[in-house]
């Protein structure tokens, strides 16, 4: 299932998400995943497995262009040569000569001015051909007119939190109006149980309207929820390094949700945010370096 970006560029709806994913794990995550048919694959310099990925990808015997290659721009890069330098360290580690799909990684408001210098160097980049598309995560509303108000490429892509519990309505109601594609990260819930941000909340994947659904399809829970955001038209990254996880995770493409189903799973929205807010400084993380192999 693919969709279409607002540049043309076609891009599978699901992809392997590796956030978190040990360097050492990745590779064979993502030669897994490659195998179980995914032809996306989502990482980013913060992550530190991009070489790993690009070794996934070669391992696989797939040839380069049938693979869509997703990484994102850390803050400790932004500003204009700062982030063209990005995409030299970034295609240098994933070892290929342009990238499908270049984002910023934060908003980072307390240095917005670096941000849009940086997204302005991911505009010379498309224009030049080095990369096929580029967007931004964990932008919201007031972020998003910000940038549109200073740049002059929309972006093709808006990677957010977003699962049955936090749907962010609002930030998928701007992105649709400007064209953008709204793609979800933790789209199975995931950042409500990993370590560090899992203490004292409720764990999606077991919640009992999602079970009652997946019972009634003969799914799991992780095959209804991203169902439910692949018919809504959104992007999915469901993250595993367990090749029958990950081979799940892509089981999705032959059963459909009702629209009761949808509206069941709708209502769970608790509008609390899981993972970092993209308002709040960071002032430690934003200055993590990123090597340069």
């Amino acid at each position: 299932m693919k969709l279409t970006l607002n540049n043309g560029i076609p891009m599978p709806a699901l992809g392997l998400g590796v956030f978190q994913s040990a360097p050492e794990q990745t590779t064979a995550a993502v030669e897994a995943a490659l195998a179980a048919g995914y032809r996306h694959i989502d990482t980013a310099a913060a992550y530190g497995n991009e070489r790993e990925v690009g070794e996934g990808i070669r391992r696989s015997g797939l040839d380069r262009s049938e693979v869509l290659i997703e990484t994102k721009v850390w803050v400790s890069d932004y500003g204009y040569d700062q982030a063209l330098h990005a995409w030299d360290k970034a295609t240098g580690k994933l070892g290929v000569e342009y990238l499908d799909l270049f984002i910023l990684h934060q908003p980072a408001p307390d240095r917005f001015e670096r941000t849009i210098a940086a997204y302005r160097a991911l505009e010379t980049l498309l224009a030049e051909g080095r990369v096929r598309a580029i967007g931004v995560s964990n932008f919201m509303p007031h972020h998003l007119k910000q940038l549109l108000d200073s740049t002059d490429v929309v972006p093709a892509v808006n990677q957010i939190e977003l699962h049955p519990y936090f749907a962010q309505r609002d930030v998928q109601a701007m992105d649709a109006e400007h064209g953008i594609l709204t793609q979800a990260w933790s789209p199975i819930g995931g950042i409500t149980f990993y370590p560090g941000w899992g203490e004292n909340r409720r764990n999606v994947m077991r919640d009992p309207a999602i079970a009652a659904v997946a019972r009634a399809h003969g799914k799991t829970p992780a095959q209804v929820m991203l169902r439910w955001h692949l018919q809504q038209g959104r992007s999915a990254i469901p993250k595993s390094t367990t090749p029958a996880r990950i081979a799940e995770n892509f089981d999705v493409f032959d059963f459909e949700l009702s629209a009761e189903d949808i509206a069941a799973i709708d209502a769970l929205g608790t509008g609390v945010r899981s993972g970092p807010d993209p308002d709040e400084a960071r002032t430690e993380r934003f200055a993590m370096p990123i090597p340069e192999a």
